[in-house]
């Protein structure tokens, strides 16, 4: 039975998670968290449903049995899709959560604002966003840009220089020409590289990112379990990765304290 005083988890297929993780220590300063990222089997965006679902559910079992997580937020847009429909199944009482991307907020900044959606291939292609996709099209004209090898980037620790810039230029400059007013950073990954796809759009350009509002959500149905921390304890992060190279290990938390 899951208690007070045990870890959140925060599970991803790669770096990405963290700036989801950011967010959730922030919010709840009073918890300890795991985060575990599963480098070795990344980049997930590019797999088929059933890999990824497999891989997703193999890591949560790893962090319920072994390090006897109270909740889980799976920070990956595509483990998301695959698999948080699974585990809810699997664990009807466990506070879990995924992640989507913030179309929702992009589309209400603006009378029918052009959104344009940078994601990974799978999420583009995924029946999460094709339905987010038809609920907001009516609002917005939103324009899906799939980019496969823009995590790789952030799993690299090259969060700056030419080579991302010439990378960014050559997806976004035929999507900018359209006049965009909003994009949506449709993978956890993708914020550590905001600050250059916002110089490459422009500062007329708002970038949206999930993150906040999943860390909150968590919050809530952690609250709603009963299973809040201690407001007195200071929490702490303990980072895992599947490929057991320490160098992942600081880059972990390079991300995380920058």
């Amino acid at each position: 039975m899951a208690k007070n005083t045990d870890p959140v988890a925060v599970f991803d297929s790669g770096m990405g998670g963290i700036s989801v993780l950011k967010e959730m220590a922030n919010l709840m300063p009073e918890e300890d968290f795991i985060y575990l990222g599963d480098s070795k089997n990344a980049p997930y965006g590019t797999k088929t449903m059933d890999e990824v679902r497999s891989l997703t559910l193999s890591n949560i079992a790893l962090l319920l049995d072994k390090y006897h997580a109270k909740a889980v937020a799976v920070a990956c847009n595509t483990a998301t899709s695959a698999a948080v429909r699974t585990l809810r199944k699997m664990y009807p009482t466990l506070p879990i959560v995924g992640v989507e991307p913030a179309i929702k907020p992009a589309v209400e900044s603006g009378p029918h604002p052009r959104v344009l959606v940078m994601a990974t291939p799978y999420t583009i292609h995924g029946e999460k966003f094709q339905r987010l996709k038809e609920v907001y099209e009516a609002s917005s004209t939103i324009y899906p840009l799939p980019c496969p090898g823009l995590m790789e980037f952030v799993e690299r620790g090259e969060l700056y220089g030419p080579e991302l810039e010439d990378f960014l230029h050559k997806l976004m400059d035929p999507w900018l020409e359209k006049g965009i007013d909003c994009i949506v950073l449709g993978c956890t990954h993708y914020p550590f590289v905001a600050d250059t796809i916002q110089k490459i759009a422009g500062d007329e350009v708002t970038l949206f990112d999930g993150s906040l509002g999943t860390a909150r959500e968590l919050r809530r149905r952690i609250r709603e379990a009963g299973l809040a921390g201690d407001p007195s304890h200071r929490g702490n992060v303990t980072f895992l990765n599947s490929t057991g190279d320490p160098g992942r290990i600081r880059l972990s938390r390079f991300l995380f304290y920058r």
